[in-house]
């Protein structure tokens, strides 16, 4: 998990022309830009990775397929095809990557802790066995695939949802909606 250098943005989601360690930009509350990707199947699952003990933030909750932080100068679907080829060792392309939406977030997971972000998300079909895949070990404990009807349930019960990074019902809502446009 090593420090990576961000572009700032404002709080309508332009950047800035100033750059700062991740870790400085969660330290002061700077907004900056992630990017999310959701892989789903044909069979209406989607890939969940849990992140791994060690993380600084949600550490050993179920979350996105992957995510990360979009570095300064990067355009986000690179960020996304690195971030997916790092975190779970899959080479991808840029024509396979639909957008759905940029969502702001802005939470604390931590009292030391700041996180406002411009998330730019991403679906994509997956094709894969999921023993083919090259998990970071710094980053993904493990991954699963569940059923996309599984998930909401489980987010919608408050003891289970307490094993998920807390991204919000109106995130969710949107998420689920747009794949099972594409499921």
């Amino acid at each position: 998990m090593a420090d990576e250098y961000i572009d700032i943005l404002n709080q309508e989601g332009t950047k800035i022309n100033q750059v700062q360690l991740k870790s400085e930009a969660h330290q002061l509350g700077l907004w900056h830009a992630s990017v999310h990707i959701w892989f789903f199947t044909k069979n209406k699952e989607v890939l969940l990775q849990k992140r791994a003990a060690q993380k600084d933030t949600y550490p050993n909750l179920w979350d996105i397929s992957v995510a990360g932080h979009i570095g300064a100068g990067e355009e986000p679907k690179e960020a996304a095809l690195r971030e997916t080829e790092e975190e779970l060792g899959i080479i991808t392309s840029i024509e396979s990557l639909e957008f759905i939406t940029t969502y702001k977030a802005s939470k604390n997971p931590t009292p030391k802790i700041i996180d406002n972000e411009f998330n730019h998300i991403y679906c994509c079909k997956f094709p894969y066995d999921g023993s083919a895949l090259q998990l970071q070990k710094e980053e993904v404990a493990e991954v699963k695939l569940i059923s996309i009807d599984a998930l909401e349930n489980a987010l919608n019960d408050p003891y289970s949802s307490l094993n998920y990074v807390p991204h919000g019902a109106i995130y969710y809502d949107k998420i689920f909606s747009e794949l099972r446009l594409r499921m």
